[in-house]
């Protein structure tokens, strides 16, 4: 991932200043020196992950909005929709385990789940 430390500067200051809290104060909360802070909220140096952590704990934001990726504090949201890559043997024993065969319904809809599958398998090739 690019680093971009002006925005994630512009971020640190805006937490730090938003509870009304000096550099000291938050540097004696994160056991560090106050001349690091200063160095971080004016693109001096790039903090260390483990302070980047503590940031996202402390002011209970995800890095994601430190890093400028979203304007949301509580991070990015997304559905996560994981794609089948292939139509196994174990996926279709599976498929054809579930489903009663002596019901005319429960064969459609099996039929539509593997058409499903044939389906992610060849927009992942």
């Amino acid at each position: 991932m690019e680093k971009k430390p002006a925005i994630v500067a512009q971020r640190l200051t805006e937490l730090r200043e938003g509870i009304h809290i000096s550099q000291a104060r938050l540097a004696a909360v994160f056991d560090i020196d106050q001349p690091a802070i200063f160095r971080y909220e004016n693109a001096q140096s790039f903090p260390p992950y483990g302070v980047l952590m503590q940031y996202a704990e402390f002011f209970n934001v995800s890095l994601d909005y430190i890093f400028g990726r979203t304007d949301q504090p509580q991070g990015m949201l997304y559905e996560y929709q994981p794609r089948m890559t292939e139509v196994d043997e174990n996926m279709s024993a599976f498929v054809e385990m579930c489903f009663d065969p002596k019901s005319s319904a429960n064969a459609k809809l099996r039929e539509a789940i593997m058409q499903i599958m044939r389906e992610q398998r060849k927009e992942n090739k």
